[in-house]
Order: C-alpha cells, then sequence, then structure tokens
C-alpha cells in the first residue's frame, strides 16, 4: 500500500474540483475546491525529489495539453497520463514522457464494452503501459462504471467479473468512487471492500480520503492490497486534513 500522488487539470491550471460536477455544457463550471498558483511542472518535481513513482496527471476536459505536456517533461517516466486518451494518440503521450497511459471513456460506447477499441488499444501501447480507470457511482446500490468525465453511467458493474475481463487487457486499475471524489468527507467502504476481496493487480483508490483514519480503514478493509491517492484534503491543495510531508512518510 503506497501514496500515489496526483496532478488534476482544468482549462490548463492544476485544480482540485468536486468529480460529479464536471459537465460538457459551455456555460457550467464546475465546483472548485482549489486553483494552484504554481505550474503544473512544479507538483512533479515535487513528487520526483520524493521519489513517489506512479501518480497521475488527469487532463479533466480541453485546454490541457500544454500544462500535461510541462508535468511529464518535468519528470520523464514518473507520471501516468489520463484523459481523452485513444489508441491514435496513446503512443504520442507515452513519448512525450509518460509512463503509462489511463483510459475509460473511449473503451465503451452506448454503456458497452467496446472490445475492438480495448484491443486495439492495448496491441498499440501494450498491457504494460495501460492502466484501466473504472470510475464509479453508485446506482440502485451497485457501482456502476462512468464515462465522459463521469456523466454518463454504463451498464457494467464494478464486481470480480468485470475485474477479471478488464485485467486481461491492463497491468493495473485507477477507480474514483465519484459521488464523494472531491468532497474530502470519508471513502466509500463498500467500493473499497470490493477492490480488496479481488486484490489481483495494482489498484489505486480515489474518492473522499480526509483522515489518517480514511487511510487506515483503506488499509485495513482492502486488505493492504490498495494504494491510494489524495486530493482536497492535501495541504499542497489548499487542504487543511492532511500534510504532503506525512503522506511521503508513509511511503
Amino acid at each position: 500500500m503506497k501514496f500515489r500522488p496526483c496532478i488534476d487539470l482544468h482549462q490548463g491550471k492544476v485544480k482540485q474540483i468536486v468529480g460529479s460536477t464536471l459537465s460538457d455544457e459551455k456555460n457550467s463550471a464546475p465546483e472548485t475546491n482549489f486553483t494552484s498558483d504554481k505550474p503544473p511542472a512544479w507538483y512533479a518535481n515535487l513528487y520526483r525529489k520524493d521519489k513517489l513513482s506512479g501518480g497521475h496527471v488527469i487532463k479533466l476536459g480541453p485546454g490541457n495539453e500544454l500544462a500535461a505536456k510541462e508535468a511529464l517533461s518535468a519528470w520523464k517516466g514518473g507520471l501516468q497520463i489520463g484523459g481523452g486518451i485513444t489508441s491514435d494518440n496513446a503512443v504520442s503521450w507515452l513519448e512525450a514522457g509518460a509512463s503509462d497511459v489511463i483510459v475509460t471513456s473511449y473503451v465503451f460506447n452506448r454503456g458497452q464494452v467496446h472490445e475492438e477499441r480495448l484491443k486495439k488499444l492495448a496491441g498499440s501501447v501494450g498491457t504494460e503501459n495501460l492502466v484501466l480507470d473504472l470510475s464509479c457511482r453508485k446506482k440502485d446500490g451497485v457501482y456502476h462504471i462512468v464515462t465522459d468525465r463521469w456523466q454518463n453511467f454504463t451498464d457494467v458493474e464494478v464486481n470480480k467479473a468485470s475485474l477479471d475481463y478488464f485485467a486481461e487487457f491492463c497491468h493495473e486499475f485507477l477507480i474514483h468512487a465519484v459521488d464523494v471524489e472531491g468532497k474530502a468527507g470519508g471513502i466509500e467502504v463498500d467500493l473499497v471492500d470490493i477492490l480488496g476481496n479481488w486484490g489481483k493487480k495494482p489498484v489505486t483508490y480515489a474518492g473522499g480520503i480526509h483522515s489518517l483514519a480514511d487511510i487506515e480503514l483503506i488499509k485495513t478493509r482492502g486488505k493492504g492490497k490498495l494504494d491510494f491517492t489524495v486530493g482536497s484534503a492535501l495541504d499542497i491543495f489548499g487542504g487543511d486534513k492532511l500534510t504532503y510531508s506525512e503522506l511521503v512518510k508513509l511511503n
């Protein structure tokens, strides 16, 4: 179990956003907890200095290409990249310095897995460079994978069968509990249980972490098999509940 850092980009800036408020509507602005006055490279260099490998850069919508490349250039091979990744551009992001590409929406179509795209993507970058983002929300008491900036529910549940299936195409998972993402109000314990009981490949859990007690809960309920990322609660993102330095020490 280890801390995985993040760099979330929105409109070219490092931000922390309440995930469920992201929208494609032109006049709709997401609920933003924090906007940094520091460039993406500042965070990438910080993570590189502290040897926090396996973190991720996420492009939340358009207008983030240059900012993402700035972060990747600051630590070549040290950060994953997600947001708008397809089989057409995935290799170029690896060439730009990403260690892995993270994909969700591209491998779904009308709520179903688009297996042809999934196979093409895995073939173009190799399963060893592919991370699948199975971020999810609860619907009728069941966690469903959501796509398109977490706006659209798919018909695919997050469970042992789906994790087994997707594991054939990638080497790890990133999974946000979208309903609590950005709220720093506690984790989705039910989701942690599902992921911890599976535990066949590396999984990074994100969403709602606001204390060391939450991290300990992920460790126990996740059976020590889950990594974690922290956003809005962290002091380097304007939070007052957890310090970056104490999470570095955990690693």
